[in-house]
């Protein structure tokens, strides 16, 4: 179900800023503290709110290579083993299954180029069924963001 306008404004200030309290969003809706906390809690039942997290610069903690690797795998079960192994890889961030010549999209993020090789040699060529895989390294980051665009309301 599509949030209304107040549930929206709730969900853009919070992912703005996890820390707004919920007496400031009353204050930006005109409603009260009380009435705040209880939408946030609806949206976080019906699973809408996923969770809280901080935003940590990746440079500051000594990840600061960011690889993006397309991979395709065999069919059926072998696909699956593969991607379930591929996700037990902490460095990898984010899996998607894609359409088109690669079956999976990899976001990882490590310290520099000898730690992507020893991470792609010993971690993820290895996994039985990849059949092949095509990486690119972020050079610059322009745009990143985690923050949704909620749709208007008319």
């Amino acid at each position: 179900m599509m949030p209304d306008a107040t549930d929206s404004v709730i969900l853009t200030m919070l992912q703005e800023n996890a820390r707004t309290s919920n007496a400031e969003i009353a204050r930006a809706l005109g409603i009260a503290p009380s009435a705040v906390l209880e939408r946030i809690r609806k949206l976080e039942q019906k699973g809408t709110i996923q969770g809280y997290h901080a935003r940590i610069n990746p440079e500051a903690i000594g990840q600061g290579l960011t690889a993006f690797i397309r991979v395709r795998t065999g069919f059926g079960d072998s696909h699956q083993r593969a991607m379930t192994a591929l996700a037990e890889i902490p460095e990898i961030m984010e899996i998607h299954e894609t359409a088109g010549d690669d079956c999976l999209m990899l976001k990882m993020r490590v310290a520099d180029m000898k730690a992507f090789n020893d991470l792609l040699n010993a971690k993820i060529r290895p996994i039985e069924g990849i059949v092949d895989h095509r990486t690119t390294v972020v050079i610059n980051t322009a745009k990143e963001s985690s923050i949704l665009q909620l749709p208007a309301k008319d």
